[in-house]
């Protein structure tokens, strides 16, 4: 089945998750089917799927995927194996928060049902997997609809990293911006850094923006500040994997620095994210975990060195942009400007009001 861009991400099929292999990508479109919640781990970690909101798919999906592993018709055995595979889920990786928001969405449910049957909670687990999917399209479009009036006939848009359909459910946060601007019919361009050392933005996002028919040009990531200067870029549109209370934004490593750039220019920095990345349990972003990943992706390249042999290498594969350096947090609920810490509390104030007494 073809996902709305052309392609699926990631889709439940014959009781098994289906997902674009994107290690392959640019230069091969292969679907991983896997059939055990441990195969869809490894994939969450190997980076076959990546990007926030499709780590949070992909989570829910391997839960309903292990709960259907577990061959016992005691309900209590049922529940306790169910919490094993869920902290194994949860274990693939640290610094996107929908991971562990898709985990804890199929752990209540499975709390929730205090009656029901293996088979009952099995069958449950499978439908709340398929909503969570068709859940995330929807409000990755409604949050693109918010996000492309920041966009005006004639911008050349830079984005970093990759945040489009490969890395949600289907429609994408920051390329879904750039996406629902061009199908407004604004004429636009947009520069998609490398984004090393994985190469997301000229392996992903390029591969991406080419299926959509967005002109586009692939830069290298130390060029985009002479780019700037240049007056080249008008706005700056990027994801996110987690954003504290105050608005801090982790997202792909590189992406401070792009922010600070911005902000150096005068040039508008926005981040898109569904507010299921927003961690209201966190006051800044100097609380939020940072992966640090294999070296030999810094000093290989499709296995192949591109450093002498021995030489050490750091990989931290994301950084943390202060809430000050950004123009404004576009969400599905619309967009939250400066000052961001209020903008947010208040947000979470009108949340938990009590509704008002219609008498």
């Amino acid at each position: 089945m073809t996902g709305i861009a052309g392609y699926d991400t990631i889709r439940w099929e014959d009781n098994r998750v289906v997902m674009l292999d994107q290690r392959r990508l640019p230069t091969q479109e292969i679907y991983l089917t896997c059939t055990d919640y441990h195969e869809v781990v490894e994939a969450i970690r190997t980076l076959a799927i990546r990007g926030a909101p499709a780590i949070g798919v992909a989570a829910a999906m391997a839960a309903a995927l292990g709960s259907r592993q577990i061959q016992t018709a005691d309900v209590a055995q049922f529940r306790q194996h169910f919490l094993d595979i869920c902290r194994v889920i949860a274990a693939a990786r640290p610094t996107a928060v929908n991971l562990m928001w898709g985990v804890t969405r199929m752990e209540n449910l499975v709390a929730a049902q205090a009656d029901a049957s293996v088979s009952q909670l099995q069958a449950s687990l499978v439908a709340e997997a398929h909503q969570v999917l068709a859940e995330d399209i929807a409000i990755n479009r409604k949050l693109s609809e918010h996000g492309q009036v920041v966009i005006h006939q004639g911008d050349t848009v830079l984005t970093h990293c990759n945040a489009g359909g490969l890395a949600t459910g289907g429609y994408g946060t920051a390329v879904g911006v750039i996406r629902a601007a061009w199908e407004a019919g604004k004429k636009i361009q947009v520069l998609a850094d490398e984004t090393r050392p994985i190469l997301q933005g000229a392996r992903l996002t390029a591969w991406e923006l080419l299926k959509l028919g967005i002109p586009h040009t692939l830069i290298t990531d130390n060029s985009a500040a002479s780019l700037m200067a240049q007056g080249k870029v008008q706005v700056i549109v990027v994801g996110a994997d987690r954003i504290a209370g105050n608005g801090d934004v982790a997202n792909k490593i590189g992406t401070y620095g792009v922010a600070v750039l911005a902000q150096y220019h005068n040039i508008p920095f926005y981040v898109a994210a569904p507010m299921s990345t927003f961690d209201f349990t966190l006051a800044s972003g100097a609380q939020i975990p940072i992966e640090m990943r294999d070296s030999r992706e810094v000093t290989h390249i499709n296995g192949l060195p591109i450093a002498p042999e021995g030489t050490p290498a750091l990989n931290q594969a994301f950084d943390v942009t202060p809430h000050r350096l950004i123009t404004g947090l576009i969400t599905e609920v619309g967009i939250f400007r400066p000052p961001l810490e209020a903008a947010l509390q208040a947000w979470q104030d009108r949340r938990q009001a009590p509704e008002s007494n219609p008498r």
